[in-house]
């Protein structure tokens, strides 16, 4: 096997082994089973993740910034910050959960797990920070473009609005009904919208 620099070898591995855990689970993944998918020796994998733990860390990192960047060109804030809310949680929501299960009970699978795990806890507190934080700033742009304030803090808004999807998100992963989800996140819409109240400065 041609020699690849870690660099190069660390994202094919990590894609890897998000396929065997939203496969296998967390609890079933081993680095064999991920050397496997990936197509390269288990020495090799070892060499770039030296432990599975390690390599948990590599998934979670990449899944909270892939998300994060999903929600970063989910909103169109040039119309207002009703607008970027509303559309804001339709574009994340068609394009990271309907269809996305696996993704999903991945992400929360990986998120228990950090919480459980010594020395990883700090993982699931940057998910969800980085979460709000990107939707704060969404938030922020809209209203300031279009000259409007909202009725509480953009940081509670934000936290909320992220709650308000994981509740969602959850349901559909544990009992799926698209048209339902769909009138339950346009009822979110409105209650998000109401909360933010936004009023021309």
């Amino acid at each position: 096997m041609p020699y690849v620099e870690s660099a190069v070898r660390g994202p094919q591995i990590v894609a890897a082994a998000r396929a065997v855990l939203m496969r296998d689970g967390v609890a079933k993944t081993s680095l064999r089973a991920v050397a496997s998918e990936a197509g390269i020796p288990l020495g090799t994998l070892q060499h770039v993740f030296p432990s599975k733990q390690q390599l948990l860390q590599a998934v979670i990192e990449q899944v909270v910034e892939d998300i994060s960047e999903v929600l970063r060109s989910s909103a169109d804030t040039e119309s207002g910050l009703a607008h970027a809310i509303a559309q804001g949680l339709r574009n994340f929501w068609s394009t990271l959960v309907e269809g996305q299960r696996g993704l999903q009970v991945l992400q929360y699978e990986l998120v228990t797990h950090a919480l459980r795990t010594p020395g990883l806890e700090d993982l699931a507190r940057m998910q969800y920070r980085r979460y709000a934080e990107v939707v704060r700033q969404w938030c922020t742009e809209a209203a300031d473009r279009s000259h409007e304030r909202s009725a509480v803090p953009y940081d509670r808004l934000a936290r909320v609005l992220v709650a308000t999807v994981d509740g969602l998100i959850l349901q559909q992963v544990s009992d799926p009904d698209a048209a339902r989800s769909e009138q339950d996140l346009d009822a979110a819409i409105d209650m998000l919208v109401a909360l933010a109240a936004p009023a021309p400065r």
